[in-house]
């Protein structure tokens, strides 16, 4: 090694040990801040002003601070988890419920973890109860229909971990919950289906023990109501949220007799609208010559499909997003109630009664 080089070595080291020393209390000194405001830069809190956050920030780059995660976590006394807990059965539905959670996690020190259950096991909440346990979770995100699970919420509660619950009702207080109002969205189906002069119609609906099944078959029937039409209950048929479930229940449908058959289905998820499709096809139907449909989500399916479906959109994405941020970012003391209401899609699986 040259002297020149032996000469720099040491200062380089003393530079690096020098970044490795700076804490949040030298940030905070630096900006003249308090350590609460740059711990609320660092998460991307809304509550900081701008000119605040920028300064906060370059001293940050300046100074190379990196926050310690596992110090962190020890000072909050939980971990820096945020974990979204479902059970329902649409893989597209929890595929981007989790992207638009990442969307808002993106750039801070929180990070997802994914934990499906069973909440018809005798032990899922013993299971929910150790699983929160062991991970001390800084907070929970539960969508349809495990957010409807007042005793695991109440887990959460004992445990101290913070949640957000997405339902299609209101269940707890504005803090912990994003409402979706499933009754309305299905309102526009049963709108449009009834304008194209169809009057034989057909419900999937999802599980029972899904609070937005029975949302969405009330506001089916509302929406029908309007054009004095009445849902026959011999054509609403329980499904599963599933494809396999769409095809079983269509099947049924169309082995009736012509003038009893439905020349319209509205199913409770597009994974059924799927399945819909695929029976309507076995038994020699078109679609929508012979069968409109239509479904509910608007998840990437619905417009890769031929015909693109007709279905009712629900901002999953958006919501996850809003869950997301009800956890990491801090809000005032009365915070409003966050609601998304869903809106019709026309394409073209839905057309007008033939004669």
């Amino acid at each position: 090694m040259t002297k020149d080089k032996q000469a720099r070595a040491p200062r380089s080291r003393h530079r690096a040990r020098d970044k490795a020393k700076v804490t949040i209390n030298d940030i905070a000194r630096l900006a003249n801040v308090s350590k609460k405001t740059v711990s609320r830069v660092i998460n991307d809190s809304p509550l900081v002003r701008d000119e605040t956050r920028q300064k906060v920030k370059l001293i940050i780059t300046e100074h190379g601070f990196a926050p310690d995660p596992q110090a962190r976590a020890l000072a909050f006394r939980r971990s820096f988890l945020i974990a979204l807990i479902y059970d329902n059965p649409s893989p597209q539905y929890v595929v981007n419920m989790q992207r638009g959670i990442l969307d808002t996690l993106e750039g801070t020190s929180f990070q997802l973890i994914v934990r499906p259950c069973d909440r018809s096991d005798p032990h899922f909440h013993a299971s929910m109860r150790s699983f929160i346990e062991q991970q001390n979770l800084f907070g929970a995100i539960l969508p349809p229909s495990v957010s409807e699970d007042q005793r695991l919420a109440d887990i959460l509660t004992a445990a101290g971990c913070p949640y957000v619950r997405i339902a299609s009702v209101v269940l707890d207080e504005p803090a912990n919950m994003i409402k979706t109002h499933d009754s309305e969205g299905a309102a526009a189906a049963a709108r449009h289906i009834a304008t194209l002069g169809h009057t034989r119609i057909a419900h999937i609906r999802g599980p029972s023990t899904f609070r937005s099944s029975h949302e969405r078959l009330r506001g089916f029937e509302e929406g029908l109501s309007e054009f004095g039409l009445t849902l026959d209950p011999k054509l609403v048929l329980e499904g599963g949220y599933t494809f396999e479930s769409g095809v079983a229940c269509a099947g049924q449908l169309l082995e009736r007799p012509p003038n009893a058959r439905p020349t319209a289905v509205f199913a409770g998820n597009d994974e059924m609208a799927v399945g819909v499709y695929q029976a309507a096809r076995r038994a020699g139907f078109g679609v929508p010559e012979d069968l409109s449909i239509v479904g509910f989500d608007d998840t990437p399916m619905a417009s890769r499909i031929w015909p693109p479906l007709t279905t009712v959109r629900l901002p999953i994405r958006d919501m996850g997003k809003a869950a997301a941020a009800q956890l990491v970012h801090e809000h005032g003391d009365s915070p409003s109630l966050v609601a998304f209401t869903p809106e019709i899609i026309v394409r073209q699986s839905t057309a007008p009664l033939r004669k």
